[in-house]
C-alpha cells in the first residue's frame, strides 16, 4: 500500500504538469467525525496511568480535471485525492506499550461545479466512493506486538464554495459526508470516519 501511496501521490503533482488546461491540484487542511470505538473501549477498562490522543484533523492532496458543459460556466468534473489522517493513540504509562492507529484514504468523485469566474464565489456538489486503509499496531509490555490492517471502501458526498482570486488560484471551503466509513476485522472496529468532515481548500487551476 505504501508503494500505491507514492504513485498516487507522483500523479497529483505530474498529471496538471501534462494537461496544462480544464486541469488542477489542491492542499486541503480538515478535520471530520473520529470514533475508534475499540480503542476507548480498551482505555476505559486499562488500569494504571493512561492516556488517549485522538486526532480528528487530516491532510488532503487531490487533482482534478474537469469538462466545459453548455456554457463556460456549468462544468463536470471528476478528481482524486490522497487523505492523510492523524494518528489515534492509547498509551499505558504504568505497565508500558501503547496502541496506535493510523489510516490514509483515496476519495474518487464526480460533481458539477458552477463556475461565476474570477473575483466570485463558485459552488459544486457530488458524489463518490472513498478507499481507506487503516492499520492498528501495539507493542510494550501491557499490549503485546501486534499488527492489524484492513481496507474498506464506502461511498460519501460533497459540496462545497470557493472564491476564485486568479486564474490560477482559488480558496474555498469543502464539506464531505462519509456514508458507513467503519473499517472492521473479524468483529473489531480499526477506525470509524463515518459522518460530517470540513477543510480549508488551496486549489491551482492549470
Amino acid at each position: 500500500m505504501k508503494k500505491l501511496a507514492i504513485a498516487v501521490l507522483a500523479v497529483l503533482f505530474i498529471a496538471p504538469a501534462v494537461m496544462a488546461k480544464d486541469w488542477g491540484a489542491a492542499v486541503k487542511l480538515g478535520a471530520g467525525q473520529n470514533d475508534p470505538k475499540d480503542m476507548k473501549s480498551i482505555y476505559d477498562a486499562m488500569p494504571g496511568s493512561k492516556e488517549m490522543d485522538k486526532a480528528p484533523g487530516y491532510l488532503s492532496l487531490e487533482v482534478l480535471h474537469e469538462w466545459a458543459l453548455n456554457d463556460e460556466a456549468n462544468k463536470l468534473g471528476a478528481k482524486i485525492g490522497l487523505d492523510f489522517y492523524g494518528e489515534n493513540k492509547i498509551e499505558n504509562k504504568t505497565f508500558g506499550g501503547k496502541v496506535t492507529e493510523e489510516s490514509y484514504a483515496f476519495p474518487f468523485t464526480v460533481y458539477y461545479r458552477r463556475d461565476n469566474g474570477v473575483n466570485r464565489f463558485s459552488w459544486f456538489g457530488g458524489a463518490g466512493v472513498t478507499i481507506m486503509h487503516t492499520k492498528v499496531e501495539s507493542d510494550g509490555a501491557f499490549f503485546g506486538n501486534n499488527s492489524d490492517s484492513k481496507n474498506r471502501v464506502f461511498p460519501h458526498l460533497v459540496a462545497g464554495v470557493e472564491y476564485r482570486f486568479t486564474e490560477v488560484f482559488a480558496l474555498g471551503l469543502d464539506a464531505r459526508y462519509n456514508i458507513a466509513a467503519k473499517v472492521k476485522k473479524d468483529g473489531e472496529i480499526l477506525s470509524d470516519r463515518s459522518g460530517f468532515g470540513a477543510a480549508l481548500a488551496g486549489r491551482f487551476y492549470f
